[in-house]
């Protein structure tokens, strides 16, 4: 149910409890216990934190997601990454939300890169199209909870991690 912003979590978990999805009262209340227990059970995947290290010490890093940027930046925080990153933009920002490519290209900016030196690291469908409408390559990360795509989506570009500790070799070494 998740992965697709929290109007749609909300309108999809009471539709599976076989509720009416009222959004104007839901919502609110979602986000609310959202926010009050963001970090309570959240953790890195094993081998990021050596990943973000290995990457930070090649270049720039930054957060592009589709997640309201003050919870973006306390997760971070809570999760003690946030010094890893130089730019953090979130879904709720002016640059709009994935797959448009404008939240992207502004990071790309902010840091100073170019679009042949980028490369997004990324779990679903949403990063593959913003990857292809911004022109940057994508590592695609087939752990975690959204990776979903069907093999007909891919173009055979698109870089492959199985874990956490394979991005940096594989972003690393092309």
């Amino acid at each position: 149910m998740v992965g697709e912003g929290a109007a749609l979590l909300v309108s999809r978990a009471l539709s599976a409890a076989g509720l009416e999805p009222d959004l104007e009262t839901a919502l609110p209340r979602f986000l609310a216990h959202y926010d009050e227990r963001l970090a309570v059970h959240t953790t890195l995947y094993p081998g990021i934190d050596e990943t973000l290290h290995a990457l930070a010490a090649r270049g720039p890093l930054a957060v592009l997601t589709n997640k309201p940027q003050h919870h973006t930046e306390r997760l971070l925080d809570a999760l003690g990454i946030s010094k890893h990153f130089g730019e953090v933009v979130g879904g709720d920002t002016p640059f709009g939300r994935k797959p448009d490519p404008s939240g992207l290209r502004h990071v790309m900016a902010a840091v100073g890169v170019t679009a042949a030196d980028t490369v997004l690291v990324g779990d679903s469908a949403i990063d593959l199209r913003t990857a292809k409408a911004a022109g940057v390559r994508l590592c695609l990360v087939r752990y975690g909870f959204g990776y979903a795509l069907a093999e007909a989506e891919l173009d055979g570009s698109e870089l492959i991690a199985d874990r956490a500790s394979d991005i940096a070799p594989v972003v690393l070494t092309h």
